[in-house]
């Protein structure tokens, strides 16, 4: 009888277990999108602030303006949540995260739990739903940043605004846990089927659970899987993880004293994030009218011609189990075969039309072996119809070493600043 007990009792905590957690499946399904966009955008993004955390050490006057004056001049009219979604699309991106709830509880749906919300403002439109509706439009999943931790719900309860106090923690602020579920419970039910989570706060395990027992086809990024900010891991993580990062130094509209990186930068990011086995959630900071930045459209605008010949190399692959980078050259695997992908760097000056050769370490040829360069025909060069651009390669003893041209026009000037990708079909991973 015990042991009849015994087994129950392990099959109900099994049970248990598989409710609070990540569906593995749904984890590898997650590690094959590769990358992803980030929104952070609030209220105060008409003051060009840093978000939510200006009310922490702020006197009262800043607050109560903050929550009482803010919504009242909060008018994003040139948002255009389809325009949105097609430039988000055409990226390459898979999945989209949008902040549905920062830090200062501003929420940006249509909520009854608060009068803090978009609806209060002159705008008075469901910003959430518009977006998800068009983001599903595109084929992208549907991602929802939100903070368990809430600036505005604790000042109503005359706590410390701070995130480092007992109370901001759901773990200790029993009221703030029911009210998060709430508002959680809304956006799972209202706005659904939604696909990532991203749950923003030093504890989060008792949402957490709450969402996967409301739908357990949800991801849970951060909160249950290693979110690296601003950083990428020195070397490969086993199992799905995330590196989310700004296009320039904050994370919401910075309107001055903002310093970007480029777009060879931001596609270099990717490669090696992908090339480490994780995903890259690349940020966007939308102006307080709603429209997107210009600077930040030209990047993405490069990322998207970038990913329109690349894409093959950065979703559905794995890292190289024997090698992760060699000199400028970072590699991935197809997820399920035996095909190499070789990002090269570090060749802004390599004219169209002109070959390079490169020794490859930790990969041999087999008889079914075949090099190509993603995005090219390698049957012409524009204006060069003498040049021939077929790729090939020569197996030495301990080097493969393949030959390819830059072949394909993409800028008029006819140097393409950005990483040619180059694929190697059956292809064998070998130690040296």
């Amino acid at each position: 009888m015990r042991f009849k007990l015994s087994v129950l009792l392990a099959l109900f905590c099994s049970t248990i277990y598989s409710q609070i957690n990540n569906r593995v499946d749904l984890e590898q399904d997650f590690m094959d999108m590769g990358f992803g966009i980030f929104v952070h955008w609030s209220v105060d993004s008409q003051l060009g602030s840093v978000i939510s955390h200006s009310l922490v050490g702020a006197s009262d006057d800043y607050v109560n303006q903050y929550f009482n004056e803010l919504p009242k001049t909060f008018y994003p009219d040139k948002f255009n949540a389809d325009e949105w979604a097609r430039l988000f699309k055409i990226t390459g991106a898979e999945y989209v995260v949008f902040t549905t709830k920062h830090h200062n509880g501003f929420c940006m749906w249509d909520t009854e739990t608060t009068d803090f919300n978009i609806m209060n403002t002159p705008y008075g439109k469901d910003i959430t739903g518009e977006l998800f509706t068009a983001l599903r439009k595109q084929g992208l999943k549907v991602g929802v940043y939100f903070s368990p931790e809430d600036f505005n719900f604790l000042n109503k309860q005359g706590e410390l605004i701070s995130r480092n106090s007992r109370m901001s923690q759901i773990t200790e602020n029993e009221e703030l846990l029911e009210y998060d579920k709430k508002q959680v419970k809304e956006l799972v039910s209202n706005y659904g089927p939604i696909d990532v989570i991203f749950f923003d706060a030093f504890k989060t395990t008792p949402i957490v659970r709450y969402v996967h027992s409301l739908d357990p086809n949800i991801v849970v990024t951060r909160g249950e899987m290693e979110t690296p900010e601003q950083s990428v891991p020195n070397t490969a993580m086993p199992g799905p993880w995330e590196t989310c990062m700004t296009m320039g130094t904050q994370w919401q509209y910075k309107p001055t004293n903002e310093s970007y990186k480029t777009g060879t930068e931001l596609i270099e990011k990717l490669i090696e994030i992908r090339a480490k086995g994780g995903n890259f959630l690349m940020n966007v900071g939308p102006k307080p009218n709603g429209e997107i930045p210009i600077e930040q459209e030209e990047r993405l605008r490069e990322i998207a011609l970038w990913m329109y010949v690349n894409s093959e190399g950065i979703r559905n692959v794995r890292p190289v189990p024997t090698i992760i980078k060699d000199g400028d050259m970072w590699f991935t695997k197809g997820k399920d075969d035996n095909t190499a992908y070789v990002f090269i760097t570090g060749q802004k000056d390599w004219f169209k039309g002109f070959r390079r050769n490169f020794m490859l370490k930790n990969m041999k040829a087999t008889k079914n072996t075949s090099v190509s360069v993603l995005g090219q025909n390698d049957l012409v060069v524009e204006y060069w119809p003498e040049n021939t651009p077929t790729s090939h390669f020569v197996q030495h003893k301990d080097l493969l070493e393949i030959s390819i041209s830059r072949a394909q026009r993409l800028y008029n000037d006819k140097v393409w600043p950005n990483p040619i990708v180059v694929k190697i079909a059956n292809v064998e991973f070998i130690n040296n």
